[in-house]
């Protein structure tokens, strides 16, 4: 794999407890797993387990990724189930 072809994504879990969280990461499979059965998972979601995946973002390099991350971790909850449901309608709209 070229260093170019790495990619980055910006997720959001929901906990157990209805709680999202937002993350970012280089492998979505692995991440989600130790969110689940890790201590190697984020302090926050290791008290709200199990974790779901419910949305994600691609980018090609880790300054967007991180930046994205920021805008999201900034919006309100119902802004955030926006997003989330706005993603989920396009996805609808392919099949």
């Amino acid at each position: 794999m070229k260093k170019t072809d790495k990619k980055y994504y910006v997720y959001i879990v929901e906990c157990a407890d209805g709680s999202f969280y937002t993350g970012y990461t280089t492998d979505i499979d692995r991440r989600i797993n130790e969110h689940n059965f890790s201590s190697r998972s984020a302090k926050y979601t290791r008290s709200r387990r199990p974790v779901r995946l419910i949305y994600r973002e691609e980018y090609d390099n880790l300054s967007a990724a991180l930046k994205r991350e920021y805008q999201i971790k900034k919006l309100t909850r119902s802004k955030k189930k926006q997003l989330i449901d706005n993603a989920c309608k396009r996805k609808s709209n392919l099949l």
